[in-house]
């Protein structure tokens, strides 16, 4: 490795970021002090190279996507975050430059969602740049929200708009060309730098039933929630939430609903609860929609303005 080299990285751009328990990232470990009568929740999610980032991403958008997937698992078990590890496999064509923007783009994060470095590893691969974080957070004890827990019956609620992460991955790859540039763009950001909802995850304690983050998309992720219950949902197409962007792309090209239901990469909140559960949730700096019910038949079906079953193509996206 030219440059720094890893002990160089190490010092200079990875220990200003470090905190309480990291010891300058001098030792073999780093030490979470719990807190009493709160529990220790962990994440890990892995971004690469051509499959995750595709290339045209600035080092400050990995760093900041790296972090936020992570941190919408831990909004959506309720958790508030603490702190973060960091393990890299680089190639050689990530020099010191590279390395600085992205971690410039971590501290970017660290200052917004109040978290810090603990620890990690770091080594060199001829392959595609591998990047993992494993965050950790703690929720009170006993006040966890799950995926499992929703009960027949029960209103099916979303946060923010829905399918704007899919559609801005068909505008990275130029696919959405006769679309107005501002709002291309626009997608392309939502795809690239998701908010993960911390706030209202936490105003979920004690009041949802169940919660997942949409990441695998909306239809998959209510699916996931329905059968743990071995029980199923019903969707209306004419309530999902949808960005004026999205709106648009629609306008364009009606077919690309079915992205917009199975596409991921929204990482909003799915969750389920009473229904009057949207009243109290007024305060968590996003909007909350009703959009279905869960129902007896196993199975999750999208209906139509005109009251019929919708077919849907591509159900959600499948880690392989």
């Amino acid at each position: 490795m030219l440059g720094k080299g890893e002990f160089g990285r190490i010092r200079d751009l990875l220990t200003p970021l470090s905190g309480k328990g990291a010891f300058d990232l001098k030792d073999d470990a780093g030490v979470i002090s719990g807190i009493p009568g709160h529990e220790i929740v962990v994440t890990t999610d892995t971004i690469v190279a051509g499959v995750h980032f595709l290339g045209s991403e600035s080092p400050e958008e990995i760093a900041a996507k790296l972090l936020r997937v992570n941190l919408s698992d831990l909004a959506a078990m309720g958790t508030k975050p603490i702190c973060y590890t960091l393990n890299w496999s680089l190639p050689s064509s990530y020099g010191d430059e590279w390395v600085t923007s992205f971690c410039a783009g971590l501290k970017v994060q660290q200052e917004a969602f109040g978290i810090y470095l603990l620890g990690g590893d770091s080594t060199s691969t001829p392959g595609p740049a591998c990047l993992t974080a494993t965050l950790f957070g703690h929720v009170p004890r006993g006040q966890i929200l799950r995926r499992v827990g929703t009960k027949l019956g029960e209103t099916i609620f979303v946060s923010g708009t829905i399918g704007d992460g899919a559609l801005g991955l068909l505008a990275t790859k130029g696919m959405l060309t006769d679309l107005d540039e501002v709002l291309v763009q626009k997608l392309i950001g939502r795809y690239r730098i998701p908010e993960p909802r911390i706030r209202l995850g936490i105003a979920l304690r004690g009041r949802a039933s169940a919660v997942a983050d949409i990441s695998d998309g909306l239809l998959a992720d209510i699916g996931h929630l329905a059968e743990l219950k071995g029980l199923g949902a019903e969707v209306n197409m004419a309530e999902i939430p949808l960005s004026c962007e999205a709106r648009n792309a629609l306008a364009k090209n009606g077919e690309l609903w079915q992205v917009i239901v199975g596409g991921g990469d929204d990482y909003e909140l799915v969750f389920t609860g009473e229904q009057n559960l949207a009243d109290l949730l007024l305060n968590v700096g996003v909007n909350i929609t009703a959009i279905g019910k869960i129902t007896a038949e196993p199975s999750v079906r999208l209906v139509g303005p005109d009251g019929n079953i919708m077919p849907v193509n591509k159900e959600g996206y499948c880690h392989s």
